[in-house]
């Protein structure tokens, strides 16, 4: 699973700074739902191959009473759910006595704590982090956050090292992992106990699993299922006393570790803001997805040709996603979900040959050349496949990165139709190739400006 890194602090000490830092970006998926105020904000990056989920947190200033009690409430909870917790200090203002206090807790949270000496910019590091070896807290980190000065190093010293690469046939004995996600009372818990109720081989807690989610292998008609679980299932014994719960980061979590994601929409709901930005960090981690539309049962005819046409609306972007009419209560559509998964999977996983790829992106272009760019046309010349879950088309050409937005939708469709993907997001790459041309005549000139020295030095010495 993703470690999960808390950034708490004083109020400006440049923690906002840090995490957008972190996640290369302004936008952060942020909770909306009672208890899970906005002054959490939640965003992931990465390093390599190792992926992180950031926290960013409001900021503890040492009072006990309205808005700011309310934000500390939400940093120590913020610090509950890391798996390491950055402690940013402040270089021009020095050590302060909430900084003093703010470690003192931090010692007993239990959790790997590494100070972070933020707005060392100008400043030797072994001086900005001089005084703060006082919070003994082990060896301060001394960075610069808004020009990026010790950030790379910082994130290769929290980090665990790197996982090693699982192969395809470790990946196939586990099974197919499945992530149930979606805002709370939907019926995830209900669907879940029917999924597990229907036909079970084996269903147990896998040891070894962290706190984060619990990992629930099941196999229905000769097929392994390893589900990851965010509703709280423990035990076979208690299947039926599931509560219904939310965590962002067990979602997180859970979508970034899973190969297909059963999203549950409650259809008496809607489609809430909540659904949209769980559907888009679902599209960002490039994971197959098959949409469940729970509590069909009972909506009249009109309802559900309203539901039918909010689906259209607001989910243009998931055209690629199957959809499910379901009652888990009842478990009407239930089983149909596996199909659906068996596909997504499939084709998230599925192997493209290169002359095949580059035959299609040939057709492609003859059906429909890219436009011209500065009166000249972008060439592409063949495709090869770079990588799996999500599939991703690598196409090399010239002036790659002129290709318009739109043309890349148009490939990615045609890649899609043509290899019959379903229920997986498809990402398509541009590579520029170098001009074999560029410089030559260049060369050319220096080569004649050297012959053209040695022939003056040689008249020269001749008199």
């Amino acid at each position: 699973m993703k470690p999960v890194l808390a950034l708490v602090g004083r109020p400006n000490v440049g923690k906002s700074t840090l995490f957008n830092r972190l996640t290369k970006s302004r936008d952060a998926l942020v909770a909306d739902q009672p208890g899970l105020t906005r002054d959490r904000k939640y965003g992931e990056g990465k390093v390599g191959r190792r992926g992180y989920i950031v926290i960013d947190t409001g900021g503890l200033s040492g009072e006990s009473e309205g808005i700011d009690q309310r934000m500390a409430q939400q940093s120590w909870l913020a610090v509950e759910e890391a798996s390491a917790v950055l402690f940013l200090v402040d270089a021009k203002s020095g050590l302060t006595p909430a900084d003093e206090e703010i470690a003192q807790r931090l010692r007993q949270c239990g959790k790997p704590v590494f100070l972070v000496v933020n707005k060392a910019e100008g400043m030797e590091p072994a001086l900005a982090a001089a005084e703060f070896h006082a919070l003994g807290l082990g060896e301060p980190l001394a960075i610069a956050a808004v020009h990026g000065q010790g950030v790379k190093q910082l994130v290769e010293e929290v980090l665990p090292p790197e996982p090693p690469l699982q192969s395809q046939e470790e990946t196939e004995e586990a099974g197919i992992r499945i992530a149930l996600v979606g805002r709370p009372n939907v019926g995830k818990s209900t669907l879940l106990n029917r999924i597990l109720g229907e036909e079970r081989v084996v269903v147990y807690d896998m040891p070894g699993t962290t706190r984060d989610a619990v990992f629930v292998p099941f196999e229905r008609e000769g097929q392994k299922y390893l589900f990851i679980d965010t509703a709280g299932v423990r035990r076979r014994s208690r299947v039926k006393e599931v509560v219904e719960k939310f965590s962002i980061i067990k979602t997180l979590q859970a979508i970034d570790a899973a190969q297909v994601v059963i999203m549950v929409l409650d259809a008496r709901e809607g489609i809430g803001e909540q659904d949209a930005h769980l559907l888009g960090y679902i599209l960002d981690a490039g994971r197959a997805v098959v949409i469940a539309v729970n509590k069909w049962d009972h909506l009249s005819p009109e309802q559900r040709e309203k539901v039918r046409r909010e689906l259209d609306l607001k989910l243009p972007f998931l055209d690629f996603a199957r959809i499910h009419f379901i009652s888990a209560l009842h478990g009407t559509g239930v089983g149909e979900l596996f199909e659906s998964v068996q596909r997504a999977y499939r084709s998230a996983m599925v192997q493209l040959p290169t002359p095949q790829l580059t035959r299609l992106l040939e057709d492609a272009v003859a059906a429909h050349p890219p436009p011209l760019v500065r009166g000249r046309r972008v060439k592409l010349r063949y495709a090869h496949q770079g990588g799996k879950n999500p599939p991703v088309i690598v196409i090399h050409g010239n002036q790659t990165s002129a290709v318009p937005e739109g043309y890349r939708r148009y490939l990615g469709n045609l890649f899609r139709k043509q290899l019959r993907l379903e229920g997986t997001p498809l990402r398509i790459e541009f590579k520029g190739g170098e001009n074999p041309f560029a410089g030559r005549r260049n060369r050319l000139t220096r080569r004649q400006q050297e012959k053209r020295r040695r022939l003056m030095r040689f008249v020269k010495k001749r008199g």
